[in-house]
């Protein structure tokens, strides 16, 4: 039997799950386990496959919109990309009772985005159209008071009807890079614009780049573990390039790798995407030993240690909901 050609993984840290995700999927499995199934979610609670498949094993129902779900006593939980306002509105309308996963760094978008209205600013949104987190964010305010701006392009041609009365919020999972320079331009061009406090790009969306900054130079290839609709997951195949890396992929599942993409190489980078577990990055780096003699080096930028609570009603010391449906 030939011997394995040797191979080098670094392993970019922190990679997979931030605390928005944990939270979410948190949630979900609590709900679960306090009111049994089934469990209603709108849309995929995080933006992965194996996650959605794994909740919905246990008794998770995921539905695109609140009609699909019959009038029940069931929770109904919100995904971690947050709702336009008018999805909770129907919720109560319907006496649904919900459960918000709206990760915090969102919801801190969204109080941003009604603070500005409220001052009479116009909003520009910097984002991708169709996003979940986009259409909810744009959905806290009435239609035409937040405008969508997706590249620098749009940041040199946008025309605001009072320059003096500007403000900028936007998407937590962007290229900080690209969006430094949307910024910058939008700065140039309208130096009383307003931004957020603290920038809008989560921790775990900043950290991961970074982390993936560091290896891409080093590497013959980057995988990136994570779902084609995880907006963070994309983000980080652009920044692996832009940093190095010959050529990156995206990959979910150790069975989609196509082994001719990685023929002759030394060194590979591996990291995942904040709504990417752990199990999926062991299974790839397995499928790699099976045919290389790997030697793994962890290559940390940064330690996490932030957690975000759940909501009150799933809480240990939550007093139990009234309910019409029997436990049983």
């Amino acid at each position: 039997m030939p011997a394995r050609p040797p191979l080098t993984i670094l392993l970019a840290a922190p990679r997979g799950f931030c605390a928005g995700v944990d939270r979410a999927i948190q949630i979900v499995e609590l709900a679960l386990a306090r009111f049994g199934a089934p469990v209603y979610v709108r849309h995929e609670i995080v933006h992965n496959q194996f996650v959605v498949e794994n909740l919905r094993r246990k008794g998770a129902i995921f539905v695109e919109e609140l009609d699909e779900i019959p009038d029940t006593d069931a929770p109904v939980i919100f995904s971690a990309h947050g709702v336009p306002k008018a999805v909770p509105a129907a919720a109560r309308q319907r006496k649904l009772f919900y459960l918000d996963a709206t990760c915090p760094l969102v919801s801190k978008v969204h109080v941003e985005a009604e603070r500005h209205h409220a001052a009479g600013n116009e909003i520009l949104l910097i984002g991708h159209a169709g996003h979940p987190e986009v259409i909810g964010t744009m959905g806290q305010l009435p239609e035409g008071a937040v405008r969508l701006i997706e590249t620098s392009d749009d940041a040199r041609t946008v025309l605001p009807g009072n320059p003096e009365r500007l403000a900028f919020i936007t998407q937590t999972t962007l290229s900080v890079d690209d969006t430094a320079e949307i910024v910058a331009i939008l700065k140039e061009r309208f130096p009383a614009i307003v931004g957020p406090h603290k920038e809008d790009i989560c921790y775990a969306t900043t950290n991961r780049q970074a982390a993936v900054k560091s290896i891409a130079p080093r590497s013959d290839r980057v995988i990136v573990v994570g779902a084609p609709n995880s907006s963070n997951s994309l983000r980080l195949v652009e920044v692996a390039e832009r940093a190095g890396c010959p050529k990156a992929l995206l990959i979910q599942r150790a069975h989609e790798i196509n082994w001719a993409d990685f023929e002759g190489i030394t060194t590979l980078g591996v990291t995942a995407g904040a709504s990417a577990p752990q199990v999926l990055v062991d299974e790839i780096i397995d499928a790699f030993r099976a045919r290389y003699d790997v030697t793994v080096e962890s290559v940390v930028t940064a330690n996490e240690n932030i957690a975000f609570n759940v909501p009150r009603e799933l809480r240990d010391d939550a007093q139990p909901r009234a309910s019409r449906r029997v436990q049983g």
